[in-house]
């Protein structure tokens, strides 16, 4: 196996369509990825070949957890226990370390059991787990909005993005992880916080964002729940439901059929509120870390 950096749009588009081939639940464009890489240059896209034919492709760059990179080495199936995916790895766990990375993360299907081992062989140990609930959207009824409360659309005021910031920062430092997670406020307004404008909510009190729930679009045309939280004082007061349930009554009312959501473990009260709402569960993503440099590669 040799491998390249996808650096041409004729490469990002054959880095897309391999990714796409192997992760179809992590759908990716080469819109998406020409505008990650532009903004943090750390991004590494590889391709890998086995003579003529295109085997595999790899990402690696900084993760949301300050001192880690990650990694995500993606084999075609037929491809696969030939040593291609452990020459992808070496690659890319190679430029996390030249990077200064002190580990790496990756993300594996709770059900691959064949990634799950080619991880353990390499170091990688379990650290987090996160579900996925699926809404089917059917009549929804728009909610009643908390009293002192108002509700507004990021369409409607655009300003309040980049007003949420700090609201977003409190929310990632309150996920239940094992390393903390932390957000760029050019990360937030350029596709993290940004979403679709007409299907994301924020709550409002005396003119402070105290709660929002996104709403995003998927590289493969369906949706998926943005960020959904609340300032800590006005927590408990159905706000954050309230808002989920405005979200669900939008999509129901602009032809979405499903939304999809992850949620991570030791988030009880967002999973239980999931399903008070109805979602249903799906599949489970496991996280992965090693200490870099990685061993066996």
């Amino acid at each position: 196996m040799r491998s390249r950096v996808a650096e041409s749009d004729s490469d990002l588009q054959a880095y897309v369509d391999t990714w796409n081939a192997v992760s179809p639940g992590d759908p990716s464009t080469v819109e998406l990825q020409r505008k990650r890489r532009d903004r943090d240059p750390r991004r590494l896209c590889l391709l890998a070949e086995e003579g003529d034919a295109l085997v595999g492709c790899g990402f690696a760059g900084p993760s949301d957890s300050p001192g880690r990179g990650f990694l995500s080495p993606q084999v075609l199936p037929h491809a696969r226990r030939r040593g291609n995916g452990s020459g992808l790895l070496r690659e890319l766990a190679t430029h996390l370390d030249s990077l200064g990375f002190t580990s790496a993360s990756t993300h594996v299907d709770g059900e691959d059991e064949g990634s799950l081992a080619f991880a353990a062989v390499h170091g990688f140990e379990e650290t987090d787990r996160q579900v996925e609930q699926v809404r089917v959207i059917g009549g929804e009824p728009r909610p009643e909005v908390p009293a002192a409360v108002s509700f507004v659309t990021l369409s409607e005021a655009p300003h309040l993005l980049r007003d949420s910031y700090p609201l977003a920062v409190e929310a990632y430092a309150d996920m239940a992880v094992s390393v903390p997670v932390t957000i760029s406020l050019d990360d937030w307004l350029d596709g993290d916080g940004a979403g679709v404008p007409a299907g994301s909510f924020f709550a409002v009190a005396d003119g402070e964002v105290i709660g929002l729930s996104g709403l995003c679009a998927a590289a493969d045309g369906g949706f998926e729940d943005g960020l959904t939280t609340v300032r800590r004082g006005w927590r408990r007061r159905g706000i954050a439901e309230a808002l989920k349930r405005a979200k669900l009554a939008w999509a129901a009312g602009n032809g979405v059929t499903e939304i999809v959501t992850w949620t991570q473990r030791g988030n009880d009260g967002m999973r239980a509120l999931n399903e008070r709402l109805g979602y249903t569960y799906r599949s489970v993503s496991i996280t992965l870390r090693a200490p870099l440099p990685l061993r066996s590669v």
